[in-house]
């Protein structure tokens, strides 16, 4: 018989952003419209930041027209931006599909040599974060993307990841007014997460994290109707991969169906942990979608509908 699976510990850090930093922007994922990203790009530079565009960024796959060119051109653009000591950090254009098929060509041991800087995405950046996480211990941002409908349309999400770039001990406490208690109580841990059908594509991959024991996690997904979010949340259930984790942040089901049907799956599956879990975060998919640090100890209250972090999610 093997033991309990490892406890979920604090990662490393990345500094914070000052002005005229250089960022790097890349494209793990799915192709990007040239037109969005130079806006997210005119954004970045009245940040006072300097953005870097990844030389594949812009590329088209030959024949698989859902990726941003070729899979190895995609992880050397991560790898080179990482590693180039000029950059502070690393923005993602887009989500979609792709990260996982790049995700072990990119060169980690450079990655883990070069330091933590700040890295941010989500949806199918989820695969990068747990791999940021596991095999390099470095703490990443679940937060907008460059290319992104809602960085480039709505100022709270603009602001959310400008304040925790720049100002991050302005947003040690993350709760809005939505945010209310799927099941009361108060509990410690590390935040990890983010895509729910990422985090069930992970599991038995060669480097896929073992367990969520001692984590907070932050759940949302996109497209997933009530039946197929029962089938993921099931499938991490079953896989004993939730065992032990001391609470859960629910962020946006958009496009999942209604969501009296999505959140009575979510009760139904996720209730009988015994632990917290706080519904309406505001993150992930949804018109405004906060910031959300990821592998930093923090304190959900589902009472009071907030994350408060134990330090500011940059140094």
């Amino acid at each position: 018989m093997t033991g309990p699976s490892p406890t979920v510990e604090p990662l490393t850090r990345p500094e914070r952003l000052r002005p005229g930093a250089r960022v790097a922007v890349v494209a793990p994922s799915g192709p990007i419209p040239e037109e969005r990203l130079t806006a997210g790009l005119d954004i970045l530079r009245g940040w006072g930041l300097e953005p870097v565009v990844a030389p594949h960024v812009l590329d088209a796959h030959p024949t698989l027209g859902h990726l941003a060119g070729a899979d190895r051109a995609r992880a050397r653009d991560l790898t080179e931006a990482w590693c180039d000591p000029t950059v502070s950090a690393v923005l993602c254009a887009r989500g979609g599909f792709g990260a996982q098929r790049m995700v072990d060509l990119v060169d980690w041991a450079a990655i883990r040599a070069a330091g933590p800087k700040a890295f941010v995405g989500y949806s199918d950046v989820t695969a990068l974060h747990e791999a940021f996480a596991v095999r390099a211990g470095f703490a990443t941002l679940h937060g907008p993307m460059v290319a992104a409908g809602t960085f480039l349309s709505d100022p709270h999400t603009r602001e959310s990841l400008r304040a925790t770039l720049f100002e991050p001990e302005t947003v040690r406490t993350l709760g809005p007014e939505t945010a209310r208690a799927l099941v009361p109580g108060r509990a410690r841990g590390v935040t990890l997460g983010g895509c729910a059908s990422l985090l069930a594509a992970d599991l038995a991959t060669p480097h896929g994290r073992p367990s969520a024991r001692g984590g907070l996690l932050l759940l949302e997904d996109v497209g997933e109707e009530p039946y197929r979010l029962d089938r993921i949340l099931t499938q991490l259930l079953r896989s004993g991969w939730l065992d032990g984790v001391t609470g859960i942040a629910l962020g946006s089901w958009e496009e999942c169906g209604p969501y009296e049907e999505v959140r009575a799956v979510l009760a139904d599956r996720l209730g009988g942990l015994g632990v917290p879990v706080v519904e309406q975060m505001d993150f992930g998919h949804s018109a405004t979608a906060l910031t959300m640090p990821l592998g930093v100890p923090a304190v959900l209250d589902a009472d009071t509908g907030t994350l408060t972090l134990d330090a500011p999610a940059l140094r």
